[in-house]
């Protein structure tokens, strides 16, 4: 019998740990090869770790949320192998390499997922840092919370104890006094302005159903605020006629579908178009980092799409600019699939430089998207409708029936003016008007 080691997989870049958030297997139980023995959660994603080995579940190193760096192991399976000694996989590079690489990507998660940090030792939990800053826990009450998880760490259920306990009309000595030196130095003849008004709680009946929010839906409302916080929000809009690819797509889809597989949407043709013009317009491809610009090499495309919690995630497109149109087919439907199956992996939701919303999906004919930090620009599609419109030829302008729709362009006011911002979703437009309807897929 041989005892195998199973560890936190590498995860993505800038990911060096994970919150166990259930365990799928027990002691004792029987694991087959690829098959999931708990669940984790990182402030990117949700996923599962895979068994590599068939075996048997023998030691758990780990409790439910409890956090996991990456390459720690979490886990023996025992095997009918004969070898005696631990299996463990080891990769090329060395244990050295591997502990810089670690400590190198929890450096970089530090500063730019979580600002929370303690004075001590002690370790928290992704999970828990969330919640402590989207309640406006300090870091030193924060420190006072006695833990009830392993090594005395705090878990969720302390946190929402602490929360709950607290109360939320103390008032503190320090504040008072402070408010009130601050009226003693203001001239007479200034206005003294109104306290800054609290946050009104929420009054429920009875009747109500109280909802708590998943914790992926914690972190998108987080990732929203922080956004409009930090971004100056301008709109563009322009309204495009795409009746030519809506009759290429009905004459070639069947055809596509039958001999590639896949079912050929609007999305990919869209994604194409947008990519053209992010080359054209290199800097819609950036990001802001205090007073510089990042103009970034590759044109990565974040495609919002629907989880199957009703929540929205970003998988990204990278090399949009490379791929042909059943390149971009393949990669949107199998990112799509993926996303309604849970199934998404950190590396597929990282290193997006412009955003994409298909906001039409719920019949809205435009939208006010919201940036996607940290880059500079968003831009939605709205619904397709058929409407009567102008059409102008060399003999003169008559009413036709075309296929319209309308992008919803927002972008950062502080380094995007209203020139660029225009000037992109319009060559966005163009692209998909001079669609050849004669092209060959």
């Amino acid at each position: 019998m041989a005892r195998f080691e199973l560890r936190l997989p590498k995860m993505g870049e800038s990911v060096a740990e994970a919150t166990i958030t259930s365990w799928l297997k027990e002691v004792g139980d029987t694991i087959e090869l690829d098959e999931a023995v708990l669940e984790i959660a990182t402030d990117k994603v949700d996923s599962e770790v895979p068994s590599e080995v068939d075996g048997v579940l023998v030691e758990k190193y780990f409790n439910v949320d409890d956090v996991v760096q990456v390459g720690q192991v979490v886990a023996i399976i025992e095997t009918e192998d004969e070898e005696s000694e631990v299996f463990t996989p080891v990769k090329e590079e060395s244990v050295e390499e591997s502990i810089a690489q670690v400590e190198k990507s929890v450096q970089s998660a530090q500063e730019t997922v979580v600002s929370i940090s303690s004075n001590e030792d002690r370790f928290y939990s992704p999970l828990v840092k969330n919640i402590a800053k989207e309640e406006g826990i300090s870091q030193s009450e924060l420190d006072s919370i006695k833990g009830t998880g392993k090594d005395g760490r705090v878990t969720k259920d302390d946190i929402l104890g602490y929360i709950e306990n607290k109360g939320v009309t103390k008032t503190s000595d320090t504040s008072v006094a402070q408010s009130i030196q601050k009226e003693a130095v203001q001239p007479a003849a200034q206005v003294v302005q109104a306290p800054k008004s609290e946050k009104v709680p929420v009054v429920s009946s009875g009747d109500d159903e109280i909802i708590e929010m998943t914790r992926m839906g914690k972190i998108i409302a987080h990732h929203m605020v922080e956004s409009v916080q930090t971004s100056a929000h301008v709109q563009s809009f322009i309204e495009a006629d795409v009746t030519k690819i809506w009759n290429w797509r009905n004459k070639v889809k069947d055809a596509f579908s039958k001999r590639e597989g896949e079912n050929l949407t609007f999305t990919p043709i869209f994604m194409e178009a947008i990519a053209k013009a992010l080359r054209d317009f290199p800097m819609m491809n950036i990001s802001v980092q205090g007073d510089t610009i990042i103009k970034k090499k590759h044109i990565n495309l974040g495609m919002a799409a629907a989880l199957g919690d009703g929540n929205l995630i970003v998988p990204v497109i990278k090399d949009a600019d490379q791929l042909n149109l059943v390149g971009m087919t393949k990669k949107v439907n199998d990112l799509a699939n993926r996303a309604r199956l849970n199934q998404l992996k950190p590396d597929d939701i990282q290193g997006g430089t412009y955003t994409v919303t298909n906001v039409g999906t719920f019949g809205s004919i435009m939208g006010t998207p919201i940036i996607n930090q940290p880059q500079v620009g968003i831009l939605a599609l709205g619904a397709i409708r058929k409407v009567p419109a102008v059409i102008e030829t060399s003999e003169g302008d008559f009413i036709g029936i075309r296929y319209k729709m309308f992008l919803s362009h927002s972008y950062d006011h502080r380094v995007v003016n209203g020139a660029l911002g225009g000037q992109f979703v319009k060559a966005v437009k163009d692209y998909l008007e001079a669609w050849d309807s004669n092209r060959e897929i």
